[in-house]
């Protein structure tokens, strides 16, 4: 086990920023930044046991923070937060009170606002331990910051073992009743060549989704997927339907979870490389987005990004869930810590 830190540059305000190299004894190497808590890059074996990276990212720090992806900011490897996903209008209420939130998708407010917890720099500290590396990272989001009640103290935990399972724990705190809904907003390409993704396996453990209006906010109502193109119970390619869908796939299916035990959640593979990544998560939640706006930028290596360049399996609670009593709760409570789980285990076939 190896973890390697390096300066990756400095902020817009002159901070030194780092970047941490976690490396397991099978060779699995995960890259990761304290800007955005941003995986920049995963390196795993295909069957042949040729190493390439299989999530979008850059290789320095000046490209997240470039013009050209800011105004498009398709959010590569980050934390999405204070809220990810959508709120409605960009309001919630809460204990009888209205809170107005940046609008900055359409209609509506998207993960965390116009300086989420994806444009943030976060304090590290490294965890070294005989079988498994990692980063903790700790942020405090200050009352009233995007226009969320609350002094929130987040912990996100990067760890790798040597089952080749990449975990991301959760934590938050509050002094003042707020919501919070996080996610990693990772994109996978398991071609490891920046082809798209349509020809990658999905299974998705659910067949059931929440109902959505022409923005994206959920309708309240939970759809059966049978004989719709959103039916991922058996596996089969993410382009096989989609060109039924105007904008590719963009929606939260449900989980059957308890928010305690890891639980499956899908399966992704790629037939010619023999990659597969299996997802576990203790959220309710997993939204599957294909990348349809992803800009025409280049990556890591000078790949050509552009749409259906990755996919996103994004687990949390539902969208809009401020607004929707029925929905599991994302409010959180003076002395009710938040806590939530999810791995990423990868293998080949």
């Amino acid at each position: 086990m190896e973890l390697i830190r390096e300066e990756f540059g400095k902020s817009t305000k002159g901070e030194k920023v780092f970047l941490y190299k976690l490396r397991n004894d099978n060779g699995i190497t995960v890259n990761l930044t304290n800007y955005g808590a941003i995986i920049t890059s995963i390196e795993t074996p295909d069957k042949k046991g040729k190493f390439d990276n299989v999530v979008l990212g850059f290789s320095s720090l000046s490209d997240y923070l470039s013009k050209e992806y800011l105004d498009n900011c398709p959010y590569f490897g980050c934390v999405a937060g204070r809220y990810a996903n959508r709120i409605a209008k960009g309001k919630f209420t809460l204990d009888g009170k209205e809170y107005t939130l940046a609008v900055n998708n359409g209609p509506n407010h998207l993960h965390g606002g116009i300086t989420g917890f994806d444009k943030v720099l976060w304090a590290p500290h490294k965890i070294e331990k005989p079988d498994i590396i990692g980063v903790e990272l700790k942020y405090r989001s200050v009352h009233m910051e995007e226009g969320y009640p609350g002094n929130l103290d987040v912990t996100v935990i990067y760890t790798l073992n040597h089952k080749n399972e990449f975990g991301i724990e959760y934590k938050a705190e509050t002094d003042h009743p707020t919501v919070v809904n996080l996610t990693n907003h990772i994109y996978f390409n398991l071609t490891g060549k920046q082809e798209n993704i349509l020809h990658h396996n999905l299974k998705l453990h659910t067949g059931r989704c929440t109902e959505t209006d022409e923005t994206l906010i959920p309708t309240g109502k939970i759809n059966e997927v049978t004989g719709t193109p959103f039916d991922f119970t058996e596996e089969r390619e993410l382009g096989s339907k989609i060109k039924e869908l105007k904008d590719g796939y963009d929606l939260n299916f449900v989980l059957d979870s308890d928010g305690k035990k890891l639980k499956k959640a899908a399966v992704l593979s790629e037939e010619s490389t023999g990659r597969t990544l299996e997802v576990l998560t203790t959220e309710p939640g997993i939204q599957l987005y294909t990348g349809y706006y992803i800009p025409n930028i280049k990556g890591k290596n000078g790949e050509q990004f552009g749409q259906y360049a990755g996919v996103a399996l994004e687990t949390q609670h539902y969208p809009d869930s401020p607004n929707h009593p029925d929905f599991p709760s994302t409010e959180l409570r003076p002395g009710g810590p938040f806590h939530s789980k999810t791995v990423y285990r990868f293998g080949t076939k």
